[in-house]
């Protein structure tokens, strides 16, 4: 099994490419639980959710790992729920971290911020291109320093879609 993640600020391409890729490769899509929970719970988030949150998305990870799928497709893990816990509430759960870490990605998609324009959606909170490079910045650096498997995509929406397709190409023949 071949897992793909994707990864970046909001506004950038992450559920888009994933359905795209999905279409192209098949395998398994797993979505973004915290989408899930703030439609359910119709409330902004805090630090006590965090938890519920992770553990959600986990469980929908490991609900696909097990199904053992020659492609598996993340919309995210858990170095969003990390980051996003500490712009928004200066802190994180501790458990998060090696929880990420315990487990195998062959692939993380990096998407940059720069080149595409945010698109609001009721969810979405960080409109200034600065705020999108600084969670750019803050995933590189902890997918750098955890030595994880790592492209970043760039350019228009176009350019972006050719090189996620290349990306898991030479992935799915490696």
């Amino acid at each position: 099994m071949k897992v793909v993640v994707l990864a970046g600020p909001e506004s950038s391409g992450k559920s888009w490419l994933s359905e795209a890729l999905h279409e192209r490769f098949g395998g398994l899509l797993v979505g973004e639980y915290v989408r899930h929970f703030m439609e359910q719970e119709q409330r902004d988030t805090c630090l006590a959710d965090i938890p519920t949150i992770a553990r959600g998305q986990l469980e929908w990870e490991d609900q696909a790992r097990a199904r053992q799928p020659s492609l598996l497709i993340l919309d995210t893990h858990l170095l969003s729920n990390i980051l996003w816990s500490q712009t928004l509430f200066g802190d994180c759960p501790d458990w998060l971290e090696p929880a990420l870490l315990a487990r195998h990605y062959d692939l993380h998609l990096l998407l940059d911020p720069d080149g595409v324009g945010w698109v609001g959606d009721g969810l979405r909170c960080q409109p200034d291109l600065q705020e999108r490079r600084a969670f750019f910045d803050a995933s590189l650096a902890w997918l750098t320093r955890h030595r994880q498997a790592v492209e970043v995509l760039g350019g228009d929406w176009q350019e972006r879609h050719e090189q996620a397709m290349k990306a898991v190409e030479r992935l799915l023949q490696s």
